[in-house]
C-alpha cells in the first residue's frame, strides 16, 4: 500500500485513502437505517411532463461542495437548488464524511430535498486506495479489485462487493462511482495498475467482476457507473495531473468490458475519462474523450449501442481545466452526448459552480435550439435511470 508521502497532493484531497492509523470512533451510539429511495413511477412522470429547460438543464449538473454537516449553510443551498431543480446531484469525498451518523443525516437531509426527483448523492467507494468512507470514521474497508479478483471468485466477490454495497447505501448513497472496467494492459500505469484498480489484463474477467460488483450493488437498490470509457488501463500517464495521450497504447479489445455488460443488461451509466486519441479527435485539435462526439456518440452510442445515462469523470482534472474553459467544457460535453456534468469543485472552490454551469447551459439553449434539444435528451435519460434508484436488481 503506498504510503501518505508518496501520493500526490491532489490525491489526497480528492480522497485516496492512504490507510492511516487513526483510531476508530465509538460506534455504540450509531444506529443506521436503510434510507428508503424508492420513489412511484407516477411521479417521475408527473416531474417529466412539468420540467422547463432551466430544471431539464439542472438535472445534468453533479457537483462537490464543502462541508460535512446536514446544518452547514452550504448544504442547506443544495437542499434549495435540488429542491428547484436547478442541481441534479452531489459527489462526496472525504471531505465530506465527519462520521458515519453525519453522513447519513447530510444524506437524508440532501435527499427529502426533493422526494418526487431524488438526486444522485454519488460517492467513489472502490474498495483499496480508492474509498470516501474508510475504517478512520468506523467504515469497513475491502480490497481493491485486484486483490478481490486474485482471491476470489465472481460469485465470492459478489458477497464481499454485497455487503459493502448495502453498507453504502444504508448511508443514504444512491450512486457508486464503480466498477473501473478498464483492462489492466499496462502493467506501469500510475493510476490504474500502480494502486490495483482493475480487475484483471484479461477484458473477459475484467466483465465478470465488473457484472458482480453491479449485481452486489443492484441488490442493495444502488446505481453504478462503469468507468473509465474508452479504457484508461493502456495510458501512461495520469488525467487528474494533466493531458493523457493513448493513441499508440490504447486497442480496441479495451472496449470489450463495456460490449459485453451493454449486451447482458447490466449498465446503468458509464463514466467517460478524459483521454486524447489522434483518430478519436475533432479536426486540428487534441479533443479528450469526454468531450470527443466521436467517443460518446460514435462509438459508444452508434457502435456499442448504449443508451443510457453518460456521465464524464471529473470535469476540474487537469486534462480539462489545463485546456478548456468553464464554458468550453460545459458546450464541449454536452454536443459530444455528454448526459451528466461532474464538478468535483476542488480546483477552485466556489458554491457557485452549479449555477455558473446552469447558466452556461441555458445561454447555449437559447442560442441553438439543437443544444436545447441535447439538454432535452439527456434529461429524458436521467428521470429514466432515477426512477431505479431504490430498486432492486438490474435493468
Amino acid at each position: 500500500m503506498p504510503k501518505t508521502k508518496a501520493l500526490p497532493s491532489f490525491w489526497l484531497l480528492y480522497g485516496f485513502n492512504v490507510r492511516s492509523p487513526l483510531s476508530r470512533p465509538d460506534l455504540a451510539v450509531i444506529s443506521l437505517l436503510r434510507i428508503a429511495l424508492a420513489v412511484p413511477f407516477f411521479a417521475f412522470s408527473s416531474v417529466a411532463q412539468a420540467a422547463t429547460l432551466e430544471q431539464m438543464a439542472g438535472q445534468m449538473i453533479v457537483v462537490g461542495f464543502q462541508g460535512d454537516d446536514a446544518s452547514d449553510s452550504s448544504v442547506q443551498k443544495l437542499r434549495e437548488d435540488i429542491a428547484a431543480s436547478r442541481l441534479g446531484g452531489v459527489m462526496l469525498l472525504k471531505t465530506n464524511v465527519k462520521n458515519l451518523k453525519a453522513v447519513a443525516a447530510l444524506n437524508t437531509a440532501l435527499r427529502d430535498a426533493s422526494p418526487d426527483l431524488p438526486p444522485f448523492i454519488t460517492v467513489d467507494q472502490e474498495g483499496g486506495s480508492v474509498e470516501r468512507l474508510t475504517k478512520a470514521v468506523g467504515f469497513t474497508e475491502i480490497p481493491n479489485a485486484a486483490t478481490i479478483a486474485a482471491k476470489n471468485s465472481p460469485e465470492e466477490a459478489e458477497a464481499v462487493y454485497a455487503k459493502m454495497a448495502s453498507a453504502v447505501a444504508d448511508l443514504g448513497f444512491s450512486v457508486n462511482f464503480g466498477p473501473v472496467a478498464d483492462v489492466n494492459v499496462n502493467k506501469n500505469n500510475q493510476i490504474i495498475a500502480k494502486y490495483g484498480r482493475a480487475f484483471s489484463a484479461d477484458a473477459q474477467t475484467v466483465a465478470a467482476y465488473s457484472e458482480a460488483f453491479i449485481r452486489a450493488h443492484h441488490a442493495a437498490g444502488m446505481l453504478t457507473a462503469l468507468k473509465h470509457f474508452p479504457g484508461h488501463g493502456s495510458s501512461t500517464a495520469d488525467s487528474h495531473e494533466g493531458f493523457v495521450d493513448i493513441t499508440d497504447t490504447w486497442s480496441s479489445s479495451e472496449l470489450d468490458p463495456y460490449k459485453t455488460l451493454i449486451a447482458a443488461g447490466y449498465v446503468d451509466m458509464i463514466m467517460v475519462g478524459h483521454l486524447y486519441h489522434a483518430n478519436y479527435s475533432d479536426a486540428d485539435a487534441q479533443t479528450p474523450s469526454s468531450l470527443s462526439p466521436q467517443w460518446v456518440t460514435g462509438v459508444l452510442r452508434e457502435e456499442l449501442g448504449f443508451d443510457g445515462v453518460v456521465i464524464s469523470d471529473d470535469l476540474e482534472m487537469g486534462a480539462i481545466r489545463e485546456h478548456f474553459s468553464l464554458e468550453q467544457t460545459v458546450t464541449k460535453a454536452v454536443r459530444a452526448g455528454m448526459d451528466v456534468l461532474l464538478f468535483s469543485n476542488t480546483a477552485k472552490y466556489r458554491p457557485s459552480l452549479g449555477q455558473e454551469i446552469l447558466d452556461i447551459l441555458l445561454a447555449e439553449a437559447a442560442a441553438d435550439p439543437a443544444f436545447a434539444a441535447r439538454i432535452e435528451e439527456s434529461y429524458n435519460r436521467i428521470i429514466a435511470l432515477k426512477a431505479r434508484i431504490g430498486a432492486a436488481g438490474p435493468a
